[in-house]
């Protein structure tokens, strides 16, 4: 910002505002004309639950538990009392670190109007204090083999037909869970529990518009009275405590020092079905911080997060080919940047434009030196493997939005708009009838579920972005068990 001129400064006395507006020296563009847009682009992209959409979303919840709660009745593979991770957003945003190759593109408004992530362990290793030691001899950072030898013979007897064999080096045979078999075991599993349910619809019960396996991840898309639901659904394995490869993080300062509990932040992790650049696909697990990851977006700021959300939607459009780039590595960055940033800069709420270019700074940063370091382990770089040809193609383009932030706003918000147009139109069309719940019997509408509906609104209207845990008994899935962060409800 350029300061004022001696005969300015002079008239405006003791009085040193400028006399002229914020300007961003790289692109020319106001910066409070910058925070109007992304202010637009919250206020269209955050959409309010009305009662029915509170309902219809809990529904789609209902469905997609119950169905899961019969996969495991099928051949008893999955914990009998399992822990899922609910996320708000799918694959597609980033919520999760996975590759977005092999996954068939979804728009909102076109395809679905609500989207979810669901971590489903299949196996659980939830007995241990100390740190997690996993078997990375044969993978990159990041990543690892898991053997079944950590688990029981009951479990190994289970699952073996899901796992690549090899000899271990006492004669003994050694079982090696296989992402890619789990992923097709999984969907195969569902689509018989849906095709049986499907057999004999229930009033009210959710119409499977879309079921697809999108390399190891299950998308299902649920149409529930005016409502088109979006679950990535995940198959996991879940850990309690922290993988050793990651205990060096512990020993640095970090923005949420003080805000939260170090408990807190390594209660758990998972390893997610997706493997190396060089990696073997049928034996090669990702870790993932997804638990911690929601215990950390309490600490940061709103504006922060505007500016993220923004950011993403423009990078999502203008860097989807070649899929080198994906709305974590983003995610990632907002990290690193709440760490080298003071807090009190970091919480000014009129500075969301600043926080967007600089976001936008520092992912061209990245591209340019091809290094994004793993928030969690910093020493693997999600870069390494790309090309200098496709580095270079994105970071062109992305010059082309810190030349002129504006117009990429504008088109974000034109984006979501029309996206919000085509849910409301559909919407309309199906307003003419209500959709009760699978265990509504049609009674009195202002009976259990309309209690439900205003209960499940006022969390939605009280925490917004948050994620939610969900604990399930297949024996009965008519009485939700879900927690909201630390929460019980």
């Amino acid at each position: 910002m350029a300061a004022p001129t001696a005969s300015k400064a002079a008239s405006l006395g003791c009085n040193n505002k400028p006399a002229f507006p914020e300007l961003d020296f790289r692109s020319g563009a106001r910066v409070e004309e910058l925070n109007k847009l992304i202010q637009e682009f919250t206020r269209h992209d955050q959409r309010e639950y009305d009662d029915q959409r509170a309902l219809e979303i809990h529904t789609a919840k209902d469905f997609i538990f119950s169905m899961l709660g019969m996969v495991q009745k099928l051949d008893q593979k999955l914990p009998v009392a399992n822990e899922y991770l609910l996320l708000s957003g799918g694959v597609r945003e980033g919520v999760v670190d996975l590759d977005l190759d092999e996954l068939n593109v979804y728009a909102r408004g076109t395809d679905y109007d609500m989207d979810f992530t669901l971590l489903v362990p299949a196996l659980k290793l939830h007995d241990r204090n100390q740190p997690v030691t996993l078997d990375m001899r044969h993978s990159a950072l990041c990543h690892s083999w898991l053997s079944l030898r950590l688990f029981d013979e009951g479990t190994i007897s289970k699952w073996k037909g899901c796992c690549t064999i090899a000899d271990h080096i006492n004669g003994a045979t050694n079982y090696f869970f296989s992402p890619t078999k789990v992923a097709d075991w999984f969907y195969d599993s569902i689509s018989i529990v849906l095709s049986e349910i499907q057999k004999k619809p229930q009033r009210g019960m959710p119409k499977v518009e879309k079921v697809e396996k999108n390399g190891t991840i299950i998308s299902i898309i649920l149409g529930v009275g005016s409502s088109r639901m979006l679950y990535d659904i995940v198959p996991v394995v879940s850990f309690k405590g922290w993988p050793a490869v990651a205990q060096s993080w512990l020993m640095e300062n970090h923005f949420w020092d003080g805000k939260i509990t170090e408990e807190e932040v390594i209660s758990g992790f998972y390893l997610v079905p997706a493997c190396s650049y060089k990696g073997k696909k049928d034996n090669e697990w990702r870790l993932s911080f997804a638990r911690s990851e929601v215990q950390l977006k309490k600490c940061i700021s709103g504006s922060l997060m505007q500016a993220y959300q923004a950011c993403k939607a423009i990078i999502i459009k203008l860097l989807s080919r070649p899929k080198a780039i994906s709305p974590y590595h983003l995610r990632s960055m907002m990290l690193w940047a709440c760490d080298r940033l003071p807090a009190s800069y970091l919480a000014q709420e009129d500075y969301a434009a600043h926080f967007l270019l600089g976001l936008i700074d520092d992912l061209q940063h990245c591209l340019v030196n091809k290094m994004c370091p793993n928030y969690f382990i910093p020493q693997c770089n999600m870069l390494e493997h790309l090309s200098e040809e496709t580095v270079m193609l994105h970071a062109r383009k992305l010059s082309s939005v810190r030349s002129d932030p504006a117009e990429h706003l504008r088109t974000a918000i034109e984006h979501v708009k029309a996206a919000n147009r085509l849910t409301l139109k559909l919407q309309r069309r199906g307003s003419t009838t209500s959709i009760p719940s699978p265990q509504s019997d049609g009674g009195d509408p202002n009976q259990p579920d309309d209690r439900l509906a205003k209960k499940l609104q006022q969390l939605v209207t009280e925490n917004p972005g948050k994620s939610i845990s969900v604990f399930i008994n297949p024996d009965d899935v008519t009485r939700p068990h879900f927690r909201i962060d630390d929460k019980f409800f």
